[in-house]
């Protein structure tokens, strides 16, 4: 194993151990730590070694090519890297104190109209097992708000259907409460009844969604179920993510404090949120041009 390597190894270990970060964000961290290694490498330096203007001219080498967005986590990495290395010893100054972020537009998440969450809420075919399994999850996801990692991860013990919430592990190992709501908890309540013993044909799985494999559902199968069910109903393409911003945005077109969503979502910061008020100040302006005589 390299230097840089080593380097990349002992920064993940810390931010895991320090933030409780997921797999998936390690791993993104380390494919750009690996990218810009690369790039300074092909430059005759080292990641671990580089200074200032090494790391400007790494960066500059995504500028054509690469998004703002890309470019700001790319510049973001390198930050966290470099405090990592500083604060532990092995470097006696931070060479990207001074790197410029690029600037990002806003970008407004991908949402659903009401009419279009209720048209994917009627695909599956609820005659079915599978089909009562779907339309279940369905309504989990867009009465809840839950991540797609932290639906599939629902396990029986975090489901209570007397009081109707689901208790979740997001980000960072938090944990919070979440309500279901009415509509939600019926349709769970049928699934839990009628559907999962049967699936489970005598098996045991703690997981509240189960599989054909008598297992719990991954990622990539809750987002291609999404994703057919959207094609079905001859609607945009929609994954996980879109129900998310689904559920925030008509929180927040109906009223709710954002101060609640953000407790619902489960973000550390106020200011994650706060992308859902312009969301519905687009809507909004739609609706006033759509519906007003001199718009």
């Amino acid at each position: 194993m390299s230097a840089v390597d080593d380097s990349i190894d002992g920064f993940l270990d810390q931010l895991w151990l320090a933030d409780g970060l997921s797999r998936n964000t390690l791993a993104a961290y380390r494919r750009d730590l690996l990218k810009l290694a690369a790039r300074l490498e092909g430059e005759g330096a080292s990641l671990p070694a580089a200074d200032a203007a090494e790391l400007e001219r790494a960066l500059l080498q995504g500028v054509e090519s690469e998004k703002p967005a890309t470019r700001a986590r790319l510049t973001s990495a390198l930050r966290r890297y470099y405090q990592h290395l500083l604060q532990s010893g092995l470097r006696q100054d931070d060479p990207s104190a001074r790197l410029q972020t690029p600037k990002r537009g806003l970008r407004l998440p991908k949402s659903l109209s009401e009419a279009h969450v209720e048209a994917l809420l009627a695909a599956p075919d609820t005659g079915t097992l599978y089909g009562l399994r779907d339309r279940t999850m369905l309504e989990v996801l867009y009465a809840s708000g839950l991540r797609v990692s932290e639906l599939v991860g629902l396990t029986l013990q975090q489901v209570n259907l007397l009081d109707g919430l689901v208790k979740t592990v997001g980000k960072g190992n938090k944990e919070r409460l979440v309500p279901l709501g009415e509509v939600a908890q019926e349709w769970l309540q049928r699934y839990l009844r009628e559907a999962r013993p049967l699936l489970l044909a005598g098996q045991a799985c703690d997981a509240v969604f189960i599989t054909q494999r008598k297992a719990g559902m991954t990622r990539q199968m809750a987002w291609h179920l999404i994703s057919r069910y959207a094609k079905r109903q001859g609607l945009p393409p929609v994954s996980p993510h879109v129900l998310r911003h689904a559920f925030a945005t008509h929180l927040v077109n109906h009223g709710a404090d954002l101060r609640v969503v953000q407790l619902l979502l489960g973000h550390a910061d106020i200011s994650t949120t706060q992308i859902y008020t312009h969301v519905a100040r687009e809507r909004l302006k739609q609706l006033h041009a759509r519906h007003h005589p001199r718009a």
